[in-house]
């Protein structure tokens, strides 16, 4: 998909989506000049994967403090509330083995 833009020294500096005078160089999406001019590492892990961890991480850490009532839910935002929810949801149905905040006898949330 990218056409490429490349320095003096080879490196990629820019891609795009079209052909241009500049750009002539086609390269496929997970050549290694392209992954690594998107910021992955010689893994081919991104950036945005590591975030993507990261939240998890986070979303465990919040299942453990309401587990143990340091953090209760009515203590976030609201907007923090729908967005946790919203991926309890979503893991739920995925995976079985996520922390469920509510009985299911509870009724819905949202």
């Amino acid at each position: 998909m990218p056409y490429v833009v490349r320095n003096a020294e080879g490196q990629i500096e820019s891609l795009h989506r079209q052909a241009s005078e500049a750009a002539t160089e086609f390269l496929e999406d997970r050549h290694p000049d392209v992954v690594g001019f998107l910021g992955a590492d010689e893994d081919g892990q991104s950036f945005s994967r590591l975030d993507a961890d990261f939240v998890r991480v986070v979303e465990d850490l919040i299942d453990v403090l309401l587990a143990k009532n340091i953090l209760n839910v009515t203590d976030l935002p609201a907007e923090a509330q729908t967005k946790l929810f919203a991926r309890k949801g979503f893991r739920e149905k995925v995976s079985k083995n996520s922390l469920r905040l509510f009985d299911s006898n509870f009724g819905d949330v949202i």
